[in-house]
């Protein structure tokens, strides 16, 4: 049997650097890129010591989940990490951010992470690892990036439960939440025609760190994986106190990044 791993959003950010650790963590037979760009994905097959299989996918579309069923089935690969990556955010108001938008972020962040996970498991065994990316944008609303956090937000609850229903099987679930990470997210973010474009958020976490620390977890089978000092207050603050004034709390920190 082929174990592989499988990862989203491979072609840059977190989801290469994930790709570069468990290439070095683990003595895989495969590693599986999911990406749109092959290129990318093709530089990255170059630095991995098992084998890469490339397979260029846009996951904001159905037939890509016809496809990848296709080839998982056809492999009969047993699936030791999932990996899912890919997502994209969007900072703005209601009225900032185009539907268009908003209904992306629904589809890639939510939709394509429960599809990809739903046909990735049954090719999955005891000792396996499902890694969802969420965010430190899950413990509470945050306006002016609404759509984004409440898409990750449906990520943290979805992960901390399949992590109860996959207990039986032995397979471990971890939800991996960041702070702002230094990757292209930023890039597809920055938008001088909103208010509050994330320009100079601190404090900022390289990829390699969130990485380790996230593997670190899945090792110990951590339902929650919450990265960085400033992530980890907000998360117990997110307990103690009431969403009102953590949003307070949000607005002013926006608004002292950008004076």
């Amino acid at each position: 049997m082929v174990n592989i791993a499988v990862i989203t959003g491979a072609s840059s950010g977190i989801g290469k650097e994930f790709a570069l650790q468990i290439d070095k963590l683990e003595a895989l037979d495969e590693i599986w890129l999911v990406a749109r760009r092959r290129e990318a994905m093709e530089d990255l097959a170059h630095k991995l010591s098992a084998k890469a299989r490339i397979i260029c996918l846009d996951l904001l579309k159905e037939e890509s989940f016809a496809e990848y069923k296709s080839i998982i089935t056809a492999s009969g690969a047993n699936i030791r990490y999932m990996v899912n990556a890919s997502g994209f955010g969007e900072m703005g108001d209601w009225s900032e951010v185009p539907l268009d938008s908003q209904m992306r972020m629904i589809d890639l962040n939510i939709k394509a992470l429960v599809k990809m996970t739903v046909l990735s498991i049954p090719f999955m065994s005891k000792g396996s690892n499902l890694i969802e990316i969420g965010s430190a944008s899950v413990f509470n609303p945050l306006p002016y990036f609404n759509v984004y956090a409440s898409t990750k937000s449906f990520v943290r609850h979805y992960t901390r439960a399949l992590h109860e229903e996959l207990k039986p099987l032995g397979i471990n679930v971890t939800v991996v939440c960041p702070g702002w990470v230094r990757t292209e997210f930023f890039e597809h973010t920055n938008d001088n025609r909103v208010r509050y474009s994330p320009k100079a958020y601190k404090p900022m976490l390289e990829k390699e760190h969130v990485v380790c620390c996230a593997l670190k977890a899945v090792r110990k089978n951590k339902a929650l994986c919450v990265i960085g000092k400033f992530t980890k207050l907000q998360h117990i603050l997110s307990k103690l106190l009431p969403h009102s004034l953590l949003i307070k709390i949000w607005k002013g920190m926006l608004k002292q990044n950008h004076e």
